[in-house]
């Protein structure tokens, strides 16, 4: 497994004062080791990693004004949610959107950086891990999504892990977050059952001679089925005129449970929230990946293919939160994210708030 660390500069923020009543995510974040290879160096880590590069930075007071988050060697059994980056582009590429998305994960943990923690969080009695970056370099999609699946069953596995977030990247990510998820020990290797609750305007059940952002729940039928297994798939927010009539038919045959955009409006919050709690009811596991063309195009302006209608961000917030509460998610992923397309930061703000929405219910985290 290769990762890169997180550049230390993204984790910064504002500094109120000591204690837990002023924290923010990037006084409390810990950029752990997390691969091997020459994207990272240092002495070896209590995590079984070594350090990552921190530009000159080996450790650092988080406390100090304008400090950043330090390369630590974290107690390999603490509680924690770990992060995670995939910068690529490729598959959005592939499928003939606007790149841009492998510049996702720097602007999402720079939105989160100055965000509030409350509750175990504040105190440091759940931790904050990001374990760095894999990457699709040029046209490589299939390597990235290797390295980023490594790295997502990296942090899957962790001793304590209570939630993992992949920062992306195009929807290709998913399909690398699957692969993690399969690689773990936690889902059907540990016979357990899983299903994957997708937010957004499209199935991504393309069929294509090239994996791409619009094929990975396909991909993953066909891995399901290869392993005598059922695909366990949900869709919150899908657009029939973004749809055809073919990925409508396959969404049947497969047996894929979804409402609408339309239909999200009118179920509204409450709606929304048994509908979760319904899918999340029948499985062990729940992996949760958002999106973020799902949201009407005034609130996610950053995307490839912004939405002409999209759910409004309360019943967003709603199906993260039924998600993060059912007591069964342990992989979330944040994909779409185009920061050269973003209006102020906008889209980043807003998948912050969710990423941190699903963080303080999975911690019990609120003030």
């Amino acid at each position: 497994m290769t990762s890169s660390p997180a550049p230390a500069t993204e984790w910064t923020g504002r500094h109120d004062g000591d204690g837990p009543e002023h924290a923010r995510w990037h006084q409390a974040v810990r950029v752990v080791g997390a691969g091997t290879g020459s994207a990272t160096t240092g002495a070896a880590t209590t995590d079984g990693a070594p350090a990552p590069a921190s530009s000159g930075a080996a450790a650092v007071d988080a406390a100090a004004p304008g400090a950043t988050a330090p390369v630590t060697a974290p107690d390999p059994a603490a509680d924690h949610v770990a992060l995670l980056g995939f910068r690529s582009e490729e598959g959005v590429r592939r499928n003939r959107g606007r790149v841009g998305a492998a510049d996702g994960p720097a602007a999402l943990r720079r939105a989160l950086a100055p965000m509030a923690l409350h509750g175990p969080l504040a105190r440091g009695e759940v931790e904050l891990h990001d374990l760095g970056d894999a990457a699709t370099v040029g046209e490589d999609l299939e390597a990235g999504q290797t390295a980023a699946a490594a790295l997502t069953a990296h942090g899957l596995d962790r001793a304590g892990s209570r939630l993992t977030v992949v920062l992306g990247g195009g929807h290709e990510t998913a399909w690398s977050s699957y692969r993690g998820l399969m690689d773990s020990g936690i889902g059907p290797r540990a016979g357990r059952s899983w299903g994957v609750l997708n937010l957004d305007a499209h199935f991504d059940l393309r069929e294509e001679p090239r994996p791409t952002s619009g094929t990975p729940f396909a991909q993953m039928a066909a891995a399901e089925q290869a392993a005598g297994r059922d695909l366990h798939y949900a869709a919150l927010g899908i657009a029939e005129p973004s749809n055809t009539g073919a990925l409508f038919a396959r969404a049947r045959e497969l047996g894929v449970r979804w409402w609408t955009d339309e239909h999200c409006l009118a179920a509204g919050a409450e709606g929304i929230t048994r509908f979760v709690e319904d899918f999340a009811a029948e499985l062990d596991v729940l992996y949760l990946t958002i999106d973020l063309d799902v949201l009407p195009a005034a609130v996610a302006p950053g995307v490839s293919a912004p939405a002409g209608l999209g759910v409004p961000l309360p019943l967003i917030v709603a199906a993260v939160r039924a998600a993060a509460g059912s007591g069964k998610l342990a992989l979330l992923d944040v994909v779409e994210l185009n920061p050269s397309l973003d209006v102020d930061s906008r889209t980043a703000r807003t998948a912050a708030r969710l990423i941190d929405e699903a963080v303080r219910t999975v911690t019990g985290s609120r003030a």
